[in-house]
């Protein structure tokens, strides 16, 4: 009877459809089964739990993502030549340039590793404005990154106000804002071609805030996958519960 209880609430806990009521109902059983577990896993802690998943891959995705060739030998998350002005580094590389280029693409890069320094802090303020309703819908939902999902929506407005002068400070910092206006400087030079005007510290900030995104994802990924990673307890009780 109990196993049959148990793969009962799984189930519901799966299918992602659960009101307060049943969420109340669950919370309920799960107590009446907990006498090894720790008890019931209260709303509290779930959107505890899931906070403290976001924390956990914030800290390691900012972690490895700033280290050197963090983002540049990281193909997910490598900041290219800006595609929008793709052009621009065609004709410097026919020009025999790449030399150009190629410092561009790594300063720019080591930019967003540098300002990666600086991300915790700043993701961490946004991830307490998480409900409850948000955090239920999270841990049942089906998604495998949906912890990095929610943050991604309701905080990368934000989160770019927040970052964006930090990014142009490490660009700075690095000569990434030199080597692009060498660049820019010597295509604007040739004749009959177009002048370019590029936001490079909004293309980067975007790009750094995708890139932390995206090792965040893979954190979250571990923890849901991985009983191993939960390295608290509060996320072992908090995430059993979608296994």
């Amino acid at each position: 009877m109990r196993n049959l209880i148990m793969l009962l609430v799984v189930a519901m806990l799966s299918s992602g459809c659960l009101s307060q009521d049943v969420m109340k109902s669950v919370e309920g059983v799960l107590g009446d089964l907990g006498g090894t577990s720790g008890g019931a896993v209260t709303n509290s802690e779930i959107i505890q739990g899931l906070k403290q998943a976001l924390e956990v891959g914030i800290t390691k995705g900012a972690s490895t993502a700033s280290k050197t060739d963090g983002f540049f030998k990281n193909p997910q998350i490598k900041i290219p030549f800006p595609p929008e002005v793709k052009k621009v580094e065609n004709t410097l590389r026919d020009l025999g340039l790449n030399n150009m280029v190629d410092k561009v693409v790594l300063s720019l890069n080591r930019g967003a590793e540098d300002a990666a320094k600086q991300a915790k802090p700043i993701f961490v303020s946004a991830i307490k404005k998480m409900t409850i309703k948000d955090a239920t819908k999270i841990l049942t939902g089906g998604q495998q990154n949906a912890a990095t999902e929610y943050l991604k929506t309701a905080t990368t407005g934000e989160l770019r106000t927040a970052f964006s002068p930090v990014v142009k400070k490490s660009l700075s910092s690095v000569n990434a804002t030199k080597f692009w206006d060498d660049a820019i400087g010597k295509y604007n030079q040739i004749p009959l071609v177009k002048k370019i005007d590029f936001d490079l510290d909004e293309f980067v900030t975007d790009r750094a805030i995708q890139g932390l995104f995206t090792m965040v994802a893979k954190e979250e990924l571990k923890i849901r996958k991985d009983p191993l990673s939960r390295t608290t307890d509060l996320l072992k009780r908090v995430f059993k519960l979608q296994d």
